[in-house]
């Protein structure tokens, strides 16, 4: 049975040439890079090296990265960091509503602890208006954080036009770049960041390793007390094959980036287009032009996501969604929530999320095994029967946008 892997917004497949970067540092280089000896001191190198590899990635300083375990805790060390640092000033910050997690739960922690948090609205694509965020920046604003693109609906947001509204009003600004980073270009002078978030584990690099790029002469406040790693911002022993490998991955990435983007592209469009054609009813989420060129994000109207899933496992297809049995929570996704879908339709969501290891011949097989899967599971679907002998829709929830899911039904 063929497989084909379209979970790369959770983790990628290692790129063979990240894995032979590393392999010595596994076996034999194993030295601490804090140790004075010369085993210590090749390690230490090996650090060094590394995140000038990562800065370049992003056209960073070398000095102005730090290195951590992974995204989640680059978003917790920018905002949590600079919350405790520029307390003195002001204790309001903003985010927008469709964060990934890590960022969402930090804010919920400061709110806890005497901070005010403003959730940004979005539009129906995802899109952070730059007049919210105007009308919602105060004197006391010490940081918003707002992501460069959504993982789950795919949609880039203008950062560089929101930048120039925060540094107006005197605060700092944090984008979570994990989704974005490698996969289309990030230059932090041009897009005006005070804080950015990225990580290996998105870009055929190895989990266990991130980073985050920070502005010369910004304060943070460490998340972990400890010894001097990182210049004092980030205490533990550093992993250095982890570290090496997302080194060698930003260095890849770089050189790859404009063909793996076009080849991705190009397995998107196929994918949108010919999926609109074979399946009725089925609604694209996020931006439809400005939207990473990985990323596939459908609801299926009259089935259940699970159900999606578990058909397309045993396909060998791997995909994931935002429905609630998918997270294992008992509501849809916030991101989904936050666009105003229909909870009805957005529980039969799936996300596709491509890499540059995927083919032509990938999405013909998906092209022909997914529209069966979907038409045996809506006779299995009571909304389905409903609609085929009514001719109407079940109603929606209150205060959600259904209308702007049938402005382009396929019949």
């Amino acid at each position: 049975m063929r497989t084909v892997y379209l979970d790369n917004g959770s983790a990628t497949k290692i790129d063979p040439e990240v894995l032979e970067a590393m392999l010595p540092y596994l076996k034999d280089e194993y030295g601490n890079a804090q140790s004075m000896h010369s085993l210590g001191q090749k390690a230490k190198d090996a650090l060094e090296n590394s995140r000038a590899a990562v800065a370049g990635l992003i056209n960073a300083p070398t000095s102005q990265i730090i290195f951590t375990s992974c995204g989640s805790e680059s978003n917790n060390l920018a905002i949590k960091g600079v919350a405790y640092a520029y307390r003195d000033r002001g204790k309001h910050i903003i985010v927008s509503s469709i964060e990934h997690f890590s960022v969402l739960q930090a804010a919920k922690r400061l709110n806890q602890e005497g901070y005010e948090i403003t959730y940004l609205p979005v539009d129906k694509y995802g899109v952070v208006s730059p007049d919210e965020l105007e009308k919602n920046i105060r004197k006391d604003t010490i940081l918003v954080s707002i992501q460069h693109a959504n993982p789950e609906i795919g949609t880039i947001q203008d950062i560089k036009k929101l930048s120039e509204i925060v540094h107006k009003a005197g605060a700092f600004l944090h984008t979570d770049a994990v989704a974005s980073a490698g996969i289309i270009p990030i230059d932090v002078n041009e897009l005006g960041v005070d804080l950015l978030s990225f990580a290996g584990s998105t870009i055929y690099g190895p989990k266990g390793a991130g980073a985050l790029f920070f502005k010369k002469g910004l304060r943070l406040v460490p998340l972990f007390d400890g010894g001097i790693q990182e210049s004092g911002r980030r205490a533990g022993t550093e992993n250095i094959p982890a570290i090496v490998g997302f080194g060698k991955a930003c260095e890849i990435a770089k050189e790859e980036l404009r063909t793996n983007a076009e080849k991705m592209a190009g397995l998107q469009k196929r994918l949108i287009n010919e999926l609109s054609q074979r399946i009725q009813y089925i609604y694209l989420n996020g931006h439809p032009e400005n939207r990473l060129p990985n990323n596939v994000n459908f609801s299926v109207e009259f089935v259940e996501g699970e159900g999606m899933l578990l058909f397309l496992d045993q396909k060998g297809i791997y995909v994931t969604s935002g429905s609630a049995c998918t997270s294992r929570a008992l509501k849809m996704s916030h991101v989904l929530q936050a666009i105003k879908i229909d909870p009805a339709v957005a529980q039969g969501s799936v996300l596709m999320v491509l890499s540059k290891y995927n083919t032509d011949e990938d999405i013909d097989y998906i092209l022909n095994e997914f529209p069966p899967i979907v038409t045996q599971l809506r006779n299995m679907s009571p909304l389905y029967a409903y609609f085929l002998k009514t001719g109407k829709r079940m109603e929606a929830g209150p205060g959600t946008d259904y209308e702007h899911h049938h402005d382009d039904e396929n019949s």
